[in-house]
């Protein structure tokens, strides 16, 4: 069954927070939120909004067309300087994948 819009920008932002290494917290405060509202985001709770993915996607260097499409589509976009070094990480928590602890 394919992914909905909604569950593709979530893995999408998941996927992209894992490979720079970021925190939650780090993309909250590029949106101007805290990090339980990007949490809630995550979880499905509340909706990444069209500002939300379009300031999450110049956040990481990508088109906004590749955050919609999907994980795999946004983490192949990621400009290789924002990919975090093997062991590096920016951020103290570890993204929540979605669909993960529902």
């Amino acid at each position: 069954m394919a992914m909905g819009l909604e569950e593709r920008v979530r893995s999408a932002v998941a996927a992209l927070l894992y490979a720079t290494g970021e925190s939650q917290s780090a993309l909250g405060a590029v949106l101007g939120v805290s990090q339980a509202q990007v949490s809630r985001r995550q979880r499905g709770t509340a909706a990444w909004t069209l500002a939300d993915c379009e300031a999450v996607a110049a956040h990481y260097g990508i088109d906004v067309l590749d955050l919609l499409a999907g994980p795999t589509e946004a983490t192949e976009a990621l400009p290789a300087p924002r990919r975090r070094t093997r062991g590096h990480r920016t951020g103290t928590r570890r993204p929540t994948a979605v669909g993960e602890g529902a």
